[in-house]
């Protein structure tokens, strides 16, 4: 960190606070979070990084190192609107904090990170993340990490317009070394679930398509999955969202649900139970089972939830195949980014080396290959 710290006194000329703020894995339980479900999130040793200094004026001056780029803007009179450009989350980050009364004064920032862009790695939930710790500790606002979680959401929503649920702040925040986190996105409650299989790795393989969640159907698929809930209050009027329902709820009125919204409430309904199991396998130590649970999700989310894509299908099959391998799946927002793989220690550099030569050969380009672990949420780096 000695570089980012040399860096910002080159440009602004003052010792910075520097905070790290982590990626995220999601094991299991994807597109559930805004269906008030659970979701099985951890940290990762990939992260975004936040150097700031109070400047004594009115202006946030920005830095993005890996652009090269700078931007600022005034503290006062800030407004929502929607900016495609990585400083409108540190806008909402600003903005949000002012509506919750924080005074935020001038500052001098620079950005960088290893979270790759577009791997569902939630690279803009990590910056959101720390850029709201790195003010709340300069500033002492005294907001806990709840708090900033919010913030963060409510960033992606006003500033990058989409509706994201918040796991991804919550997992940025709240992770834990060595443990996932099981997460009840209705009441907030959360449990640390051991997750210490060390004779594994995790395995992100990056198909290279990119994608933004703004320019996706990731809000069409939100607003098929309230369509079902809209019609299924009918029956059952003490419903609030798809966690309230069972499978067999589901079947019992299937033919008052058009096929496409029958589809997505039976993927969200399906990933709930076997969020469920999972933890218990876990808990267990069974992740053989768990890893079964894992390529069950992959399947509903290409076939039902239809979120995947030829790339992401071709790198979870040929990943499921392989020995060595004891789970696969897509992960995240969809439509590209990386599959996440439990791989057996001693077989991640042979699956790393097929799983690239057999790209190549089918889709004639390279993809990256990523190895993480579990690791600590947000904090200050001393």
């Amino acid at each position: 960190m000695d570089t980012i710290r040399k860096k910002f006194y080159e440009i602004y000329h003052q010792e910075p606070l520097l905070v790290a703020s982590p990626g995220r894995v999601n094991l299991i339980g994807e597109h559930t979070d805004y269906n008030e479900g659970y979701v099985l999130p951890g940290a990762v040793d990939k992260r975004m990084y936040v150097a700031i200094a109070a400047n004594g004026t009115n202006t946030v001056t920005l830095y993005a190192n890996e652009y090269s780029q700078y931007y600022s803007f005034s503290i006062h009179g800030i407004q929502p609107a929607i900016q495609w450009e990585w400083h409108g989350y540190l806008t909402g980050v600003v903005y949000f904090l002012q509506q919750k009364g924080c005074h935020v004064k001038g500052v001098d920032v620079l950005v960088d990170g290893d979270i790759p862009v577009g791997a569902g790695m939630s690279s803009s939930a990590a910056l959101c993340s720390a850029f709201g710790f790195a003010l709340n500790e300069l500033f002492g606002f005294g907001l806990g990490r709840m708090d900033l979680a919010y913030i963060g959401q409510k960033t992606e929503h006003a500033f990058a317009g989409v509706r994201v649920g918040i796991m991804d702040q919550f997992a940025s925040l709240h992770g834990k070394s060595d443990h996932v986190i099981k997460l009840d996105c209705r009441s907030m409650e959360y449990e640390y679930i051991p997750f210490q299989f060390h004779d594994h790795k995790i395995v992100m393989v990056n198909s290279m398509v990119k994608h933004s969640l703004g320019e996706t159907e990731y809000n069409v698929r939100r607003q098929q999955c309230e369509e079902g809930v809209s019609v299924l209050k009918k029956f059952k009027p003490d419903i609030v969202s798809l966690r309230d329902l069972s499978l067999a709820d589901l079947q019992a009125h299937k033919e008052e649900l058009n096929e496409i919204v029958y589809k997505r409430c039976l993927y969200v309904i399906e990933e709930k139970e076997r969020l469920l199991k999972g933890c218990e396998l876990l808990v267990h130590g069974d992740l053989n089972s768990f890893g079964r649970l894992m390529y069950e999700t992959h399947q509903g989310l290409s076939k039902l939830y239809e979120v995947s894509c030829e790339e992401l299908d071709f790198l979870a099959d040929k990943a499921h195949s392989f020995p060595g391998v004891t789970g696969t799946r897509m992960m995240g927002g969809g439509f590209g980014g990386c599959t996440i793989n439990l791989v057996k220690q001693e077989a991640v550099d042979a699956f790393i080396s097929a799983i690239k030569e057999n790209y190549v050969k089918q889709f004639a380009r390279e993809n990256e290959v990523y190895i993480t672990q579990i690791e600590d949420g947000t904090k200050v780096l001393s």
